[in-house]
């Protein structure tokens, strides 16, 4: 009797041992991971901050092995950032496309009604960094040495001032039409469709000035051909210890960029939870915190899924602000 009750007690741990592993392995089997490649869409040109970015984080998730499909990277600049847009909301339901943002993620669709796109019903899922502003001058003009000479220089050129920028309707040209109401002048913008072409029109002095991103300008600043003049933020950044803040200087503008990963409407929650965790991987990666400090981005906050979406609401709310201070013909150029 033991013998026969020992054998059935080894042929029922077997029996279980069995079920948990087909359980584990059907759990595993249902977990969400992508079957196809990822579209990686960037709502601007190449050589920018997103584009930068984007390639940076992609370069990062094939390094460390983290999906078992690529990301690709594909630029969507059109319209200010509508055309991504307008792709992303186009692609409800998919679990295979998400969008790295500018904030013209807020702007365009405010300002370009028509186009048809809510942002809210976008799926939230991880916020990179807030990127960071400085106005830029070409080293070669020794008459501007600090923000006052640059006023004064603006003023001397009046509309002849042509400063440059990525897009109608986006951050570079809402901080521009913030200057212009601070410093009581005007200048003429002139749109890009990408802030490395920006950079790249500063340096062949085919522009005056431009408050390009850190990534898109540090380049020619380290090779000498521009020149940094004041930075946007609150307390001075670490890659510009010697640059005042406009706040330091008296002038009441401080700005940013967020730098966030998001899915179209409607993606399921599975996809999402695994996008949050490679994105949190990545975040939290030696080489993203490096490159933060390098190129002057805000990266002490990890935001992610509902609160994410917070920060969207707050931040569409404080656009729709801004382009009624400044106007949004001043933002646009009409």
């Amino acid at each position: 009797m033991n013998s026969l009750k020992r054998t059935f007690a080894i042929f029922l741990t077997g029996v279980i041992g069995l079920a948990t592993g087909l359980l584990a392995t059907s759990g595993a089997a249902l977990a969400w991971e992508p079957k196809k490649p990822v579209e990686f869409i960037i709502m601007a040109g190449t050589g920018g901050g997103a584009d930068q970015i984007a390639r940076l984080l992609q370069g990062l998730i094939e390094k460390k092995d983290l999906s078992p499909r690529p990301f690709i990277p594909i630029n969507k600049p059109g319209g200010s950032g509508a055309e991504a847009l307008r792709y992303l909301q186009d692609k409800a339901g998919d679990d295979h496309t998400v969008l790295v943002t500018l904030n013209s993620f807020y702007t365009t669709p405010i300002i370009q009604e028509e186009l048809g796109v809510d942002v809210s019903q976008f799926t939230p899922i991880g916020r990179m960094a807030l990127d960071t502003f400085l106005l830029w001058v070409h080293t070669d003009r020794a008459d501007i040495t600090d923000l006052d000479s640059y006023v004064a220089a603006v003023k001397a050129a009046g509309k002849e001032w042509k400063v440059g920028g990525t897009g109608s309707g986006q951050e570079d040209s809402i901080l521009t039409a913030m200057m212009e109401a601070a410093f009581d002048y005007e200048v003429t913008y002139i749109p890009f469709p990408g802030g490395g072409t920006v950079a790249k029109n500063l340096v062949g002095q085919h522009i005056d000035s431009t408050v390009n991103n850190p990534a898109e300008q540090n380049e020619f600043y380290r090779a000498g051909n521009t020149k940094p003049l004041v930075q946007f933020t609150g307390e001075r950044m670490q890659a510009y210890p010697d640059i005042p803040t406009a706040k330091e200087l008296g002038v009441d503008i401080e700005y940013y960029m967020q730098r966030s990963i998001n899915g179209p409407p409607g993606m399921s929650a599975e996809a999402r939870a695994w996008y949050i965790d490679l994105f949190a991987a990545l975040y939290n990666s030696e080489e993203w915190q490096q490159f933060c400090i390098d190129d002057g981005l805000d990266c002490t906050e990890w935001v992610a899924g509902d609160d994410l979406g917070s920060f969207h609401a707050a931040q569409i709310t404080r656009h729709r602000e801004l382009i009624e201070q400044v106007g949004a013909a001043a933002i646009t150029g009409e």
